[in-house]
């Protein structure tokens, strides 16, 4: 598939998710090479959350959602053939709310370029997608619930690694972290054992406080490894 009709195939889905039936989906190429399928390590999966609460500047700032989105570009044009690349949405505890859904795996047909071109365009304009009415800036950030979620569909015993595009303020019934105080809910141990990574692009972005920032970031760490990751990375900036 041409970079061309990828990049259009992606944009007309990604518009139509945002309306709410929008899903693409693919499969690994059935042509793979001899030494592809020789391969004895299991391939990875990369699992994108996007933040669309208020709080967070990807829906309200085209600059900063062009920087998000190439450095998302940049983790998904380094899978290997056989990689998987879960895209979902979240922000109120709705799934109405968050039908948004891609689930691609890269293949001959689908190569890392390609996908991380489509995926780094939604991105890019999510902050147009909420100013045209076609996908709604939310009024909380249940981070918790949507990883607590997502952690029955994944499998830790192989590579995974999760990219949430989120400023850490987590705002659900489980918990608040806000510029003067609160906590997170204790994980529930081992939900994520052997998961590589957690990764947030954009702690604390919005709040314009050092102090605020390492404070997300120290309540993200003990979360994340008492949830099982093997490492936690929180970047206000890169």
């Amino acid at each position: 598939m041409s970079k061309v009709r990828l990049s259009s195939m992606a944009f007309a889905l990604m518009l139509s998710a945002s309306l709410g039936f929008g899903v693409v989906s693919g499969s690994a190429d059935a042509a793979l090479s001899d030494e592809a399928r020789a391969v004895s390590t299991e391939p990875p999966h990369l699992v994108i959350g996007l933040d669309l609460s208020k709080s967070n500047p990807l829906v309200t700032s085209d600059s900063y959602a062009a920087q998000v989105g190439a450095r998302l570009g940049d983790e998904i044009r380094g899978l290997p053939i056989r990689a998987r690349v879960t895209v979902r949405s979240f922000g109120v505890y709705d799934t109405g709310s968050n039908s948004l859904r891609i689930d691609q795996v890269i293949s001959g047909r689908a190569r890392p370029d390609d996908v991380a071109e489509g995926i780094q365009a939604l991105v890019t304009n999510l902050p147009r997608l909420v100013r045209e009415g076609k996908l709604e800036a939310q009024m909380k950030t249940n981070i918790v619930p949507f990883l607590e979620t997502m952690s029955g569909g994944i499998d830790c015993a192989k590579p995974t690694k999760i990219v949430l595009l989120t400023d850490g303020a987590e705002d659900s019934e489980l918990g608040r972290l806000t510029r003067t105080g609160g906590s997170l809910p204790d994980p529930r141990a081992g939900s994520f054992a052997g998961c590589d990574e957690l990764l947030m692009l954009g702690l604390g972005r919005g709040f314009n406080s050092p102090r605020t920032t390492e404070r997300f970031r120290a309540a993200w760490t003990g979360w994340a490894t008492g949830a099982g990751f093997d490492r936690f990375t929180g970047l206000y900036d890169w």
